[in-house]
């Protein structure tokens, strides 16, 4: 499929759609799961239902908003409100960028394995971590716990790191950040396997969540004003609060909006309810599937999710290309 998305003339063909772009649509391939898996399926949609060739540009959270700003990228199919609340302010100030619609409504947590839970009965806030740390021995630094944070770059990376700052956890615990999602997940899911305990953040829907039985620390209780601080690289004096429901939506350049008017019309209608994006994630999960396969499967048994976002004839040509 994803050769077929990429086919070379495929928005020049006489008797197919014509592509509102005289190049290719710029999609931004963030480093997770659910975001490469919907990128493919409206890759698939924008290729099929409407004539258009497109190109994937791997990024992070931060690089990805300014891209998007610059016009490098035209489509950033899932941002993370709570993880840019700050910069996203911003970059939609400006004028330059649009959000266009919302996805599903995400979440994320500090998490610790159930055997975890049941080995230590006390542990119940992240604020007691400090005196578990023993239990959670970075092997390159033993005098202290580790605490496996957000993927470096990401915009989660900055609340991770506010919040451990908040939460006093620097003389007992050090922050290891991942130098990739892939990395992250590895690591965590090696140590999982060895019933090892560990002290993670992490969002969801998520194969690796899904995957776990996991028990989520508690934190104090959500205070925007708090939060909003968290999200800001510069925050001065960083608070701990919980984690609000995240909002994740899709944003666009507002030059590609206005050059590709139904293309932005169908990619603000794409919203996927989460017990299907669970779903989803479970199939690539137990399959140890590729993001292209998932969004295959998805297209191919969740009809009628997606062609609610399109007019009767784009859905009807993208039925046909399945």
């Amino acid at each position: 499929m994803s050769a077929l998305a990429m086919a070379p003339g495929a928005a020049g063909a006489a008797d197919g759609p014509q592509c509102e772009l005289d190049r290719d649509v710029r999609f931004g391939g963030m480093n997770w799961e659910s975001n490469l898996v919907l990128v493919e399926v409206e890759r698939f949609i924008a290729d099929k239902g409407y004539g258009c060739d497109s190109e994937v540009l791997p990024t992070e959270t931060l690089p990805a908003l300014a891209a998007l700003e610059r016009g490098d990228l035209d489509v950033n199919t899932e941002i993370w409100l709570n993880s840019v609340a700050e910069p996203w302010a911003q970059a939609e100030a400006s004028g330059k960028v649009k959000r266009i619609g919302d996805i599903y409504m995400g979440g994320e947590a500090w998490f610790i394995p159930r055997y975890t839970a049941e080995r230590l009965p006390d542990l119940k806030k992240a604020a007691d971590l400090p005196k578990f740390k023993d239990e959670f021995t970075d092997p390159e630094e033993p005098s202290k716990g580790r605490f496996y944070g957000c993927p470096a770059g990401w915009g989660c990376e900055v609340v991770s790191g506010n919040l451990y700052k908040a939460l006093g956890l620097e003389d007992s615990f050090t922050l290891f950040s991942p130098g990739t999602g892939a990395t992250q997940k590895a690591a965590l899911t090696a140590a999982y396997k060895r019933k090892e305990n560990i002290v993670f953040y992490y969002w969801y829907p998520t194969p690796l969540v899904g995957s776990m039985d996991l028990v989520k620390l508690e934190l104090p209780a959500y205070d925007k004003e708090k939060h909003t601080c968290l999200t800001d690289p510069n925050c001065a004096n960083p608070e701990p609060s919980d984690y609000p429901e995240n909002p994740v939506f899709t944003a666009v350049s507002t030059k590609f909006s206005q050059e590709a008017p139904k293309l932005t019309e169908f990619l603000s209608k794409v919203a996927v309810p989460l017990p299907v994006m669970d779903e989803a994630m479970a199939y690539m999960e137990e399959n140890e599937a590729e993001p292209v396969d998932v969004a295959e499967w998805f297209l191919k048994n969740k009809t009628d999710v997606w062609q609610a976002w399109l007019p009767a004839d784009v859905a009807d040509r993208v039925k046909a290309a399945l």
